[in-house]
């Protein structure tokens, strides 16, 4: 066995350091100061054990500089050929108390028990963001914190397993905040839940995580869920989701203190990329009378909303509009007949509450030339909007490194708060019921990202990360694509057919066997 000094005294130590932080026991410590130093890791080139202005603990050897970094010729990465523990850490003092903001740029391999950067020590409670997966294109994150007594340190943390790796550069920490609601990061906690009334009406039923039976908004409420989505359909065959039900489920969301998207479809049944059919009672309608059937439509369920003490706190004008709606009247073949479309609902969203966001949604997340293309012509024609929703199905709309680019674009582009509509990822690949899942093969999943319930939760507070991340404080937030959507006979997919299954309770945030799953945790994402 070769001797390594390093190791052979990190094994000595360990039964003495255990319990204790991972800087207990500094291996090299860099003087303190009151900015940070070598952020960019220019200084010393490639190959520094310990680069200039940073401390290190652990397995010192599995962190040091390299060739490839992001702003600049190299980066700090974390990685051994053996299993490892390390941390890159930089203590600063004499700081003015008050908010802060770390930012960094990074990759990682994933497959580490822990990979995240931290901000302690800072008289607060630590700040932790874990680092996504993402083995090629650049990720930046951020780590809001309130200091207070004149102290900080910034830490770069890897549990790693053999082979495992991380990247980090252009390390910057600023006074103040990027998030919306100052350190506690993004305000969107949210959940579209437009399945669950059919599903308890058809016997479904929701239990903690302990197994003791409860109301599902309760369940999800207690797990900092903060912001409810409802679809509401024309004139639906099984007669759910309909005016009257979002109604009665609006007094639900809103006794539980949370806020109220309502996500407008214009159709009798799902409206998405594929499909924007024209509610049968407006088939034969003109144009005209169509801009007055969505004017009509959606003054009249807001309406009824504010009318009853549950006013909508933001609304979705049509739903995935990709390539419009009411087709094919409102197709994006004729931008000039969508606008006007698009225009009455949100002139009618804003004649019951000028102050309503209206939200324009694609399923676009990761499709950044398509999503400029889409609202450069919506400005193009005069359309109305206050928000941008995307959604961001990672199997579906390409890689983390992406999203963020055309989240980032977006906000940035038309000078609007963007979120997630829709997002969710699978705890398992098997069924629930006779119907296949559409997410049910190993394949299909996001590399790094394991159908388990410790696998949804990464995804989902990764993709919190990025939308955290957003500039100018413009991430609005996340909303999770049916959480309450489990196997129960009756709630299937086809309104139209009490037969057909559910391909999508794989992705649900309660289990087969009804419980919460843990990745609930993640709506207190911070």
């Amino acid at each position: 066995m070769k001797f390594h000094p390093r190791r052979t005294i990190r094994a000595l130590l360990l039964p003495l350091a255990a319990g204790l932080a991972l800087t207990a026991l500094p291996a090299q410590t860099a003087q303190a100061a009151s900015t940070l130093t070598n952020g960019g890791f220019e200084s010393g080139g490639s190959g520094a054990a310990t680069p200039a202005g940073w401390s290190e603990y652990g397995d010192t050897g599995a962190s040091y500089t390299e060739s490839g970094g992001h702003g600049g010729s190299y980066r700090l990465s974390h990685y051994s050929t053996s299993a490892y523990k390390v941390e890159t850490y930089q203590y600063l003092s004499g700081l003015a108390d008050g908010n802060y903001t770390l930012t960094a740029w990074v990759r990682s391999s994933g497959g580490q028990n822990a990979a995240y950067l931290a901000l302690k020590n800072c008289g607060s409670p630590e700040q932790r963001t874990d680092l996504p997966v993402s083995s090629s294109g650049w990720i930046r994150i951020v780590t809001p914190v309130k200091v207070t007594g004149n102290q900080c340190t910034i830490s770069v943390n890897s549990d790693a397993n053999a082979g495992n790796w991380i990247n980090v550069d252009d390390v910057t920490f600023t006074s103040g905040t990027t998030g919306t609601t100052g350190t506690s990061g993004t305000s969107v906690h949210g959940a579209d839940i437009s399945s669950l009334a059919k599903s308890e009406a058809k016997g479904g039923v929701y239990r903690t995580g302990s197994g003791t039976a409860g109301d599902a908004l309760a369940i999800l409420r207690s797990s900092g869920m903060n912001y409810a989505r409802l679809k509401v359909w024309v004139n639906p065959a099984d007669g759910y989701n309909d005016k009257a039900h979002v109604l009665a489920m609006a007094k639900r969301v809103k006794a539980q203190g949370m806020k109220l998207l309502v996500d407008f479809h214009y159709s009798d049944t799902w409206a998405d990329p594929g499909a924007q059919t024209k509610p049968a009672a407006w088939a034969g309608h003109s144009y005209s009378r169509l801009k007055t059937d969505v004017y009509d439509h959606t003054y009249d369920v807001l309406s009824a909303l504010k009318t009853q003490g549950t006013p909508a706190d933001m609304v979705q004008v049509g739903n995935e509009i990709n390539g419009g709606m009411l087709w094919s009247e409102g197709s994006t073949d004729n931008w000039s007949q969508l606008a006007g479309l698009i225009n009455s609902g949100y002139d009618a969203v804003k004649a019951v509450n000028s102050a309503t966001p209206v939200a324009l949604h694609l399923a676009k997340g990761g499709d950044k030339a398509g999503t400029e293309w889409w609202f450069d012509n919506a400005l193009a024609n005069g359309v109305g909007f206050d928000a941008i929703g995307l959604s961001y199905y990672g199997y579906w709309h390409g890689p983390l490194a992406d999203f963020q680019t055309t989240l980032d674009d977006a906000a940035a582009r038309y000078g609007k708060p963007v979120f997630v509509a829709e997002t969710a990822y699978p705890f398992r690949l098997d069924s629930d019921d006779p119907l296949t899942n559409q997410i049910d093969t190993t394949a299909e999943l996001v590399p790094g990202y394991p159908a388990t319930a410790a696998g949804q939760a990464r995804w989902m507070n990764d993709v919190a990360s990025i939308v955290e991340a957003v500039p100018n404080g413009r991430g609005l937030g996340v909303f999770y694509w049916e959480a309450t959507w489990t196997a129960v006979p009756g709630n299937g997919w086809d309104p139209a057919d009490a037969t057909s299954g559910n391909g999508w309770e794989n992705q649900a945030l309660f289990g087969y066997d009804d419980r919460a799953l843990p990745s609930l945790s993640w709506f207190s994402h911070r």
